[in-house]
């Protein structure tokens, strides 16, 4: 998919150990990107057009973050998305993280139509087919820890190329 997307990029030990879960279960995800959790982009609202400006994007975006204070986030267990074969870690879809979701989505920035509700999550395994042998250990795995989300990434995606940063803006609130 081509578009831009806000991200949060899981960092510190969280993101090594989610990153080898990744490994373990799907390596295709795992090369294509850290593990992150999409913010504009997916659920919610969906991506922001190519053409748009990265003048108006960080015109938009940083402000936001900067009165954004930094999250600290738990994951709940894994489960399948929207039952099909994509596992994810889940977090919870309201208190602040909706609150930042929704100031970037009202915040004049273009974006296309939203398959889901605003669904945040980390993807554990997005591509193989799953049996039963991998599935069950998979949705057994449980990440205990608090992860803070202290910046977000603007990535421009132009499928089938990798993602270009455009920039980030730190949670400053």
């Amino acid at each position: 998919m081509s578009g831009i997307f806000v991200i949060a990029e899981l960092d510190g030990a969280m993101g090594e150990r989610i990153h080898a879960i990744q490994e373990r279960f799907d390596p295709k995800l795992a090369a294509e990107s850290p593990p992150h959790v999409t913010i504009i982009g997916s659920s919610g609202a969906g991506p922001i057009p190519v053409e748009t400006r990265v003048e108006l994007l960080r015109r938009v975006i940083e402000p936001v973050a900067a009165a954004t204070p930094p999250l600290a986030l738990k994951f709940g267990p894994p489960m399948r998305f929207l039952q099909r074969e994509i596992v994810v870690l889940p977090l919870d879809p309201h208190g602040p993280l909706r609150a930042l979701h929704q100031r970037l989505k009202e915040s004049g920035i273009p974006y296309a139509p939203a398959r889901w509700p605003f669904t945040p999550h980390c993807t554990l395994s997005f591509y193989p087919t799953l049996s039963r042998e991998t599935l069950k250990p998979l949705l057994a795995l449980r990440e205990s820890g608090t992860w803070t989300l202290r910046t977000l990434r603007v990535y421009l995606t132009r499928e089938p190329q990798r993602p270009t940063l455009l920039f980030d803006a730190p949670l400053l609130g």
